[in-house]
């Protein structure tokens, strides 16, 4: 083990852009956050997820253009501490934190669910304590993370890259039989899911909540600024392609599941109710043998978003460390990976602990996955608000010559990660993950040496003149 090395640059863009895919778990999110949508605004199901895509776009927008400058494996730790100051980027670099730990809990559940669905479908029994999967899928994790980010990178994008397919295969079929009139209920090709119509603004604009929780980690990919080649040029495209490819993909398949179930209220209360929505199709529409195929890849990007999440709180814990907050073991590296393996193992045992207490008490992995998913993204929430508040300055400032009136889009961003926040704010996840961020303040004031060594670093690292913003 090494102390505070730098990680060689090995990664190229598309290897950096699949941490953040895998973060976000295509299939997973296809196969569970599309109920929720369908429940509260019927048909209307792809304009929700346009809707979302542009509001995820203005968030990602600040991601792009402060990683043109400034590249960091602390992600919003580093760019909010470089354009707010040191108590802002601990603050959001903390935030950030409780959400990675917290996706660790949840992914790690998530496999356990569809684990046990996959098993059961192939019609073998199933008497396994929850955990025990649990246990198991973090050990293939620690497997490939610590080895050298490269092979994360290509594990990530074999186990996503089925997932995809298989969607993109079974959308494709449930498009063509009900444009040709052979769907098996006769329902069909409907465009009508793009309107308002059976629905109203205000339910669409409540929706969006459940849309934005599919993109939830698409900023995975800035914690790897120090181990990416030319991270100011590839960094930002990585943020950018995985913001937009999985927007066009998430918009395509909702499609084929909302007409795939019909768009008639059958159709809708029948995509609402359904536990794997497209399991179901893939029965429906194709066969029993591709639910299966349907059922094991999502089992596999629950898995796959474990390796991310992991990942990315290894590299944050490992920032954070390096600059005094935490145990100085935490920054260490392997000499030959260049992964910070310490790190990596207190962020998969803090998983582990938090699974092993919920199986203990009783709390069943899809609530285990529920509730700290939830928890994750409300802690995201608040990074996002921090970084966005950092474009701000960044803008006002003029040291990236960016146009005044972009100053809009951040704003604007502010605004809807408020809104969904405050959407959430009728139950108790809001104020669990208000005290994780509550916390972080208070680390902020009670440790004014560790603000003072932050600034020193991050002027240090970031000293010298600030290019001029163009992007390309």
């Amino acid at each position: 083990m090494t102390d505070d090395p730098r990680p060689p640059r090995k990664l190229r863009l598309w290897e950096a852009l699949t941490l953040s895919v895998g973060l976000m778990g295509p299939t997973l999110a296809m196969a569970l956050n599309g109920q929720g949508v369908a429940s509260t605004v019927g048909k209307a199901v792809p304009l929700v997820f346009v809707l979302g895509l542009a509001g995820v776009a203005l968030v990602a927008y600040g991601f792009v253009r402060l990683t043109r400058h400034f590249n960091h494996a602390g992600s919003v730790y580093a760019l909010a501490g470089v354009t707010l100051g040191p108590k802002a980027g601990f603050f959001g670099g903390f935030a950030l934190l409780g959400t990675y730990l917290f996706f660790t809990v949840c992914t790690l559940a998530a496999t356990a669910v569809f684990a046990e669905a996959f098993f059961k479908a192939l019609g073998l029994g199933w008497d396994i304590p929850w955990f025990v999967v649990a246990l198991a899928a973090a050990a293939g994790v620690w497997a490939v993370n610590s080895r050298e980010s490269r092979v994360t990178a290509r594990t990530l994008l074999a186990v996503e890259g089925v997932g995809i397919v298989g969607m993109l295969v079974l959308s494709a079929v449930v498009v063509a039989r009900t444009g040709t009139g052979t769907a098996p209920s006769g329902q069909t090709l409907d465009l009508s899911v793009f309107t308002l119509d059976g629905t109203s603004t205000g339910a669409v604009m409540t929706a969006t909540v459940f849309a934005f929780l599919s993109w939830a980690g698409f900023e995975a990919c800035a914690s790897l600024g120090e181990e990416t080649d030319d991270p100011k040029r590839n960094i930002p495209r990585a943020l950018a392609g995985s913001v937009l490819l999985t927007g066009g993909l998430y918009i395509v398949v909702m499609f084929a599941q909302t007409i795939g179930f019909g768009t008639g209220k059958d159709g809708t209360d029948a995509f609402a109710g359904t536990e794997s929505s497209l399991s179901a199709l893939a029965a429906s529409y194709i066969g029993t043998w591709f639910s299966l195929v349907i059922a094991f890849t999502a089992m596999a990007s629950a898995f796959a978003a474990t390796i991310s999440s992991s990942a990315a709180a290894s590299r944050l814990l490992f920032a954070l460390s390096r600059d005094g907050f935490g145990p100085r073991r935490l920054a260490r590296t392997h000499p030959r990976t260049g992964s910070p393996t310490v790190a990596l193992v207190v962020a998969l045992v803090a998983g582990l602990v938090g699974d092993a207490i919920l199986n203990l008490t009783g709390v069943t992995a899809f609530d285990a996955y529920y509730w700290f998913a939830t928890l994750g993204v409300l802690c995201l929430l608040v990074a996002y608000a921090v970084a966005a508040a950092g474009v701000v300055a960044f803008i006002v400032s003029g040291r990236g010559r960016i146009p005044t009136y972009e100053i809009l889009v951040p704003v604007l961003a502010i605004a809807y990660l408020c809104y969904v926040f405050y959407q959430q704010s009728l139950s108790l996840f809001p104020w669990i993950a208000g005290a994780w961020c509550l916390a972080g303040l208070v680390a902020v004031f009670a440790a004014p040496g560790l603000v003072r060594r932050i600034g020193e670093r991050l002027t240090a690292e970031f000293a010298g003149p600030v290019e001029e913003d163009v992007l390309s």
